[in-house]
C-alpha cells in the first residue's frame, strides 16, 4: 500500500513538473531550531560543573532532574543531527525543571559557524548531545566554533551530557564510526588497528575524561570486546593511560564537580570500567593479544571516582584476557550467564 501511494505521488509530481522533496534535503542555514518554554526567562539557580553520561535507550528522569538542577533549572540546549524537537518537549513538559529547552538539529557543517547557533550555545545553562550518528557530529563540529563553544561551556562551570552517539564523542578518545558503520566486538578484536576501528582524538575537552574512551548500549549489544579494542588502539597510538567506560542502556552515570559519579537507571544495568594492564600486543592486520584486562561493574549502589578510577561497592569484577582476538574469562554481572 505504501509503495502504491508513493508511486501515485511520483506520477503526479512528474506530471506537474514539481520536484520531490526528500528527508535528506538540507536547510538553507544548515540547521533547524525547535523551542519549548521561555528563552527569555531568568535562570532560577546557579550552574555547576557536571557530566551526565548516558548509555542510550530510555531516559532516566531522575538523572535528567539531577542534570537540570546542575544547570540551575535554566536553559537547556540539545544538539543533534537527526530526529526533531520531540525530546526537548519531553524534557520541558514531562520531566520538568527547565526554563526552556532549545533543540538545534544540524544538517550541514556550515551551521557550526552560524552566529545565531553560537549565541544560543553561549547562553546555554546546560548542553545535551543527543543520540544518532557520531560521525555526523565529528564532521559537523570538529575544528569549528561549535567545538570551541562546547569546550568553553564546560570551562565556565556548566553541565554537559550525552547519550549514545552523544556520549561516544565526550571521551578524550572516541569511536567516531567514520566509515559509516558500527563495528562489532568480534571484528574489532580481530584487527583493532584496522580501518573499521575509527578512533577520534583532539575533539572535546571534558572534565575527568581526558584518558577515557566511552561506549554505549553496552551489555545488550555485547560491546565489551570492542571497547577493549578501542582502548588498545588508543594506548598503542597516542595515550598509554587510556581506559574504557561503558554504560548500559537506560542508564546514566552522573558525575559531580569533584569527579565522583553515581549510576541512575530507568530499568537495570551497570557502568563498566575497563582497565588493561600495560601496552597491548596490537599491529595492523593482526588480532589483538592482551594478557590482562581488569573489568569492574558498578550499579546503583556504587560510586566511581574518575580522578582515581576507584570504584566503591562494585557489583562485579574480574580480570579478562584477549588471545588471538578472542575475549576470555570476562566477568559477568550477578545472575548473568558467562560466555563460552
Amino acid at each position: 500500500m505504501r509503495s502504491t501511494v508513493f508511486a501515485l505521488l511520483l506520477g503526479l509530481a512528474l506530471a506537474w513538473g514539481a520536484p520531490l522533496q526528500t528527508a535528506s534535503a538540507g536547510t538553507p542555514d544548515g540547521y533547524t531550531l525547535f523551542i519549548a518554554g521561555d528563552v527569555s526567562a531568568p535562570t532560577p539557580g546557579a550552574t555547576e560543573t557536571a557530566l551526565m553520561l548516558m548509555g542510550g535507550g530510555d531516559w532516566s528522569y531522575d538523572a535528567f532532574r539531577w542534570f537540570l538542577a546542575k544547570a540551575g533549572n535554566g536553559h537547556l540546549v540539545i544538539l543533534r543531527a537527526s530526529g526533531d524537537g520531540e525530546g526537548g518537549e519531553e524534557i520541558y513538559r514531562d520531566i520538568g525543571g527547565a526554563a526552556s529547552v532549545q533543540t538545534l538539529l544540524f544538517d550541514d557543517r556550515k551551521a557550526a559557524y552560524d552566529p545565531r547557533v553560537l549565541a544560543i550555545l553561549e547562553r546555554a545553562d546546560g548542553v545535551f548531545l543527543a543520540g544518532g550518528d557520531q560521525a555526523k557530529y565529528v564532521r559537523f563540529w570538529k575544528d569549528t566554533p561549535v567545538e570551541t563553544a562546547l569546550n568553553a561551556h564546560v570551562a565556565r562551570g556548566r553541565p554537559i551530557g550525552g547519550t549514545s552517539a552523544g556520549l561516544a564523542i565526550l571521551g578524550g578518545g572516541g569511536y567516531g564510526a567514520m566509515d559509516d558503520g558500527s563495528v562489532d566486538s568480534e571484528t574489532a578484536l580481530k584487527d583493532p588497528m584496522g580501518s573499521e576501528v575509527t578512533m577520534v582524538r583532539d575533539f572535546l575537552d571534558m572534565p575527568y575524561l581526558a584518558h577515557v574512551v566511552t561506549d554505549t548500549h553496552f551489555a545488550v549489544r555485547d560491546r565489551l570486546g570492542r571497547l577493549i579494542a578501542f582502548v588498545a588502539q588508543t594506548r598503542a597510538t597516542d595515550d598509554p593511560q587510556a581506559v574504557g567506560l561503558g554504560v548500559d542502556e537506560d542508564g546514566a552515570l552522573c558525575v559531580e564537580a569533584n569527579g565522583v559519579g553515581r549510576f541512575f537507571t530507568a530499568s537495570s544495568g551497570y557502568v563498566w570500567l575497563v582497565q588493561p594492564e600495560g601496552p597491548p600486543f596490537a599491529a595492523p592486520g593482526k588480532p589483538l593479544d592482551y594478557p590482562a584486562v581488569r573489568v569492574t561493574g558498578m550499579g546503583v549502589e556504587g560510586e566511581i571516582d574518575l580522578k582515581t578510577l576507584a570504584v566503591s561497592r562494585p557489583a562485579f569484577s574480574g580480570v579478562a584476557s584477549v588471545k588471538a582476538g578472542r575475549l576470555l574469562n570476562a566477568p559477568t554481572p550477578p545472575g548473568a550467564t558467562a560466555a563460552p
